[in-house]
């Protein structure tokens, strides 16, 4: 259900209209992470919110007077909801929001406890408005964690492939977006599928597809293969699981297909069915990817790969790893999270295996199992012009330095160290290009940015 913006911020934010001091002109403030699982970020989804709900007239009249009796029963009785505030917005600007937006291009790699995206009310009439967006700017948080999630796993995979001797052409399909069922709504499976298609190409997330070619003018960015599932497997029992290989080998005679193997004994399923198809199967211009569904990951993926390499035998590459024939690969994608990619991958080198041998699906772990604070990103408020004086808003908790927030006019620039260029948060007064650049006034969408220049920066983006 898309409702108005009038109704879109947390309660409380509905009684600061009238907190702010008189004459309060301008209202400045920033978003950041403050930390978290990673020491960067990679930024995306702040233009599919602008496009959702920012840019043309989203204030109408009936919303203000559908508004104004139901934030009267919700806060009690009182009168609090600021229905003359929002009425004389609609009558000055015709439905648009006087705001004006900065941030980093989406894709950039930004180091934590940096600004990402400042926001502040260009008509002073309407300071109050600046916060009041917080929450809904605030959603920025789940396409920018699920993205960067994303980008360390394709980080993390790279350089596995590079330790056992294996080209990284096929990364684009390395890790592939299971999360469709594992999330909370279609709209979540729409942002942050995207967010995943910004590093990878594999999903079964229609969805994320979709939400790329909508919000980003993507072309078709990502794709699947033909692959069964337990209930096309054991549709005939277990006398008909491997007639159920046959039906899949001669409905697909070439490309990718992927088969699951333990609908009831995974070790049986290649030592027989697998085996006695194995001239079939090595005799396709394709690839044939076996896909185990339970037992302990790393145990499972080394076992399963030396079963393989029994049955089809190996060849071994030139740092000494073993690797499958072309036409067969596993994947897995139980229980798969950043630490059990690497406690799979640890396993399978140890092994003797060549990574190239496995990919991986991952599901509510990629686009579910996270949170706000799985980065800390937050908003402050960190200026404040009133009555033409400017006033520096900062928060520095005793109890809490990691909540102390940035004071000021702020931007974000690169600059010279020891090790290279790096992002770093300084006044707007100080010397150097500030890379938050206005994508969004006053109702109208600045910058349009296209899917594939988000996926050159985020491969691109220095991460200093």
């Amino acid at each position: 259900m898309k409702d108005s913006i009038v109704f879109m911020s947390d309660g409380y934010k509905y009684t600061h209209w009238n907190q702010y001091p008189e004459n309060t002109e301008l209202i400045r403030s920033y978003l950041e992470s403050r930390g978290g699982q990673f020491g960067n970020t990679c930024f995306f989804g702040l233009q599919g919110i602008l496009k959702e709900h920012f840019v043309g007239n989203v204030l109408t009249l009936d919303a203000i007077k559908e508004a104004t009796p139901f934030f009267k029963d919700y806060f009690g009785g009182r009168e609090i909801f600021n229905a003359g505030g929002w009425t004389r917005m609609l009558e000055k600007h015709g439905g648009i929001l006087p705001v004006s937006i900065r941030s980093v291009p989406e894709g950039t790699v930004v180091p934590v406890s940096n600004a990402l995206m400042t926001v502040e009310n260009t008509d002073p009439e309407f300071p109050w408005l600046t916060n009041y967006l917080e929450s809904l700017l605030l959603h920025v948080w789940y396409p920018t964690t699920v993205c960067t999630l994303s980008r360390e796993i394709k980080i993390l995979l790279l350089d596995y492939l590079e330790k056992s001797g294996a080209s990284p052409e096929g990364i684009a399909f390395a890790l592939n977006d299971f999360g469709f069922r594992g999330v909370s709504s279609v709209e979540s499976a729409q942002i942050g599928g995207a967010a995943h298609l910004v590093n990878f190409m594999g999903t079964d997330n229609v969805q994320g597809v979709r939400y790329a070619m909508k919000m980003y003018g993507a072309p078709v960015c990502g794709g699947s293969l033909p692959a069964t599932e337990h209930s096309t497997m054991t549709i005939k029992g277990r006398e008909g699981e491997a007639g159920q290989v046959d039906r899949l080998l001669n409905e697909n005679p070439t490309g990718l297909i992927a088969c699951v193997g333990d609908s009831y004994n995974m070790f049986e399923f290649i030592s027989t069915i697998l085996a006695d198809r194995r001239d079939k199967i090595l005799a396709r211009d394709g690839v044939f990817v076996t896909r185990p569904d339970s037992g302990d990951p790393p145990v499972m993926s080394v076992e399963v790969l030396n079963r393989l390499g029994e049955v089809f035998g190996h060849s071994t590459n030139e740092k000494g790893f073993k690797v499958l024939p072309p036409q067969v690969r596993s994947i897995y994608g139980d229980g798969i999270n950043y630490d059990s990619i690497g406690d799979i991958c640890e396993a399978v080198l140890a092994a003797g295996w060549s990574l190239e041998n496995l990919v991986f699906g991952m599901g509510g772990a990629l686009l579910q199992i996270v949170n706000r604070d799985t980065q800390k990103f937050a908003t402050k408020v960190s200026q404040a012009t009133i009555d033409g004086e400017n006033f520096d808003v900062y928060k520095d908790p005793i109890t809490d330095p990691g909540k102390r927030s940035k004071r000021g006019h702020l931007k974000l620039i690169r600059k010279m160290g020891d090790h290279g260029e790096y992002f770093t948060t300084v006044p707007f007064s100080a010397e150097g290009e500030d890379h938050l650049i206005e994508v969004f006034r006053d109702g109208e969408l600045l910058i349009d940015q296209r899917f594939e220049g988000v996926q050159a920066k985020a491969t691109t983006s220095p991460p200093m």
